[in-house]
C-alpha cells in the first residue's frame, strides 16, 4: 500500500483549515496514495479555550471532517484524519481520530488516551486535560486488508499502548502529531523508531509544522518508519507538504519472526 502523509500548518478557524488541507490531500491522491493521513488537530488549532469552544462542532457536523469524507468519496481513497477537535455528546471536547473509507463513511474513531500535561525545560507549559476529555479504549481497525493501530501525539511516550495494539494485530501504527519544537528536536525521531522496533510495525507520523496563528510552534518532520526501525521516508522541514511511502505487510512478518519480542515477553513481579 502507498501511503501519503500530509504535513500542515493548521489555521485557527475551521473554514481556513479545510482550505489549507484539501489541496494537500488531492496532491497525495495524485501521487498514488491509497491511504492519506493528516496530523493531529487537522480541523483547527486554537490555544485560546473560549475561541476554540466557540467553533467546535460534533463530529458529524464538523466541516473539515465532512469535507474529508467528501474527498475520500471523490478520490476513492482512505483518509485517516489524524485528529479533529470536536464536541462530545456531553458538551466536553475530544481529540478524536477518524478513519474514513473510500465510500466516505466513518469506519473507526479513537479518542486520544494520554493528555499532554507538561512543564517543559523550554518554559512551555500545557494542560490538555483542562480542555479535552481523554479516551478510555485502544482501537485497531482495518484499512484495505492492513490492520491499523490508532494513537495521537503524546500517546507516543507510552509504549504499553503500542504493544497492546500490536498484540491485537496492528501492522501499522498511526501517530499523527502536533509536537512542540523543543520536544520534537530532542525526541521525535528516536521515539518513532523505538515504537516501530519494539513492535515490529510500520509507524506513520504526519505532523503539524511551523509557527501557527495561535502562537504555537510545531516541529514538522513527518516520518515513516519501517518495522526494522529504518526511516523509509521523512520531510526534513516544517513547511506544509506531502510525503509518500510504500508499505509491505511482509516486512512486518519478517521483523516479528526475526525478533519475536511480542511473543517472548514474560510476566514478572514488581521490585
Amino acid at each position: 500500500m502507498k501511503v501519503g502523509l500530509i504535513q500542515t500548518r493548521t489555521p485557527a478557524t475551521l473554514d481556513a483549515a479545510f482550505a489549507h488541507l484539501a489541496p494537500l490531500v488531492r496532491k497525495a491522491a495524485a501521487g498514488g496514495a491509497r491511504l492519506i493521513a493528516t496530523p493531529e488537530g487537522s480541523n483547527i488549532l486554537q490555544k485560546d479555550k473560549a475561541r476554540l469552544f466557540a467553533q467546535l462542532r460534533p463530529l458529524d457536523q464538523d466541516p473539515v471532517v465532512l469535507g474529508l469524507r467528501d474527498l475520500a468519496r471523490e478520490l476513492g481513497v482512505w483518509i485517516l484524519c489524524g485528529s479533529a477537535l470536536v464536541l462530545r455528546d456531553d458538551g466536553k471536547a475530544a481529540n478524536r481520530q477518524v478513519s474514513i473509507s473510500p465510500d466516505g463513511q466513518v469506519r473507526a474513531t479513537y479518542d486520544k488516551l494520554h493528555m499532554f500535561d507538561v512543564d517543559l525545560p523550554s518554559g512551555e507549559t500545557a494542560r490538555e486535560s483542562e480542555t479535552y476529555e481523554p479516551g478510555d479504549r485502544a482501537v485497531v481497525s482495518e484499512v484495505d486488508g492492513l490492520q491499523l493501530g490508532h494513537s495521537i501525539c503524546y500517546d507516543l511516550r507510552f509504549p504499553a499502548l503500542y504493544r497492546a495494539l500490536a498484540l491485537a494485530g496492528a501492522e501499522v501504527l498511526a501517530i499523527p502529531a502536533a509536537f512542540t519544537r523543543s520536544t520534537g528536536e530532542a525526541h521525535w525521531e528516536v521515539l518513532m523508531r523505538a515504537r516501530a522496533i519494539e513492535t515490529g510495525s510500520y509507524v506513520v507520523a504526519p505532523a503539524q509544522g511551523g509557527f501557527h496563528e495561535d502562537g504555537r510552534g510545531t516541529w514538522g518532520r513527518s516520518i515513516v518508519v519501517g518495522p526494522w526501525g529504518e526511516v523509509i521516508a521523512r520531510l526534513d522541514h516544517d513547511e506544509p507538504g506531502v510525503l509518500l511511502a510504500d508499505l509491505d505487510p511482509a516486512a512486518v512478518a519478517k521483523a516479528r519472526a526475526a525478533i519475536p519480542a511480542l511473543a517472548n515477553a514474560r510476566a514478572f513481579t514488581g521490585p
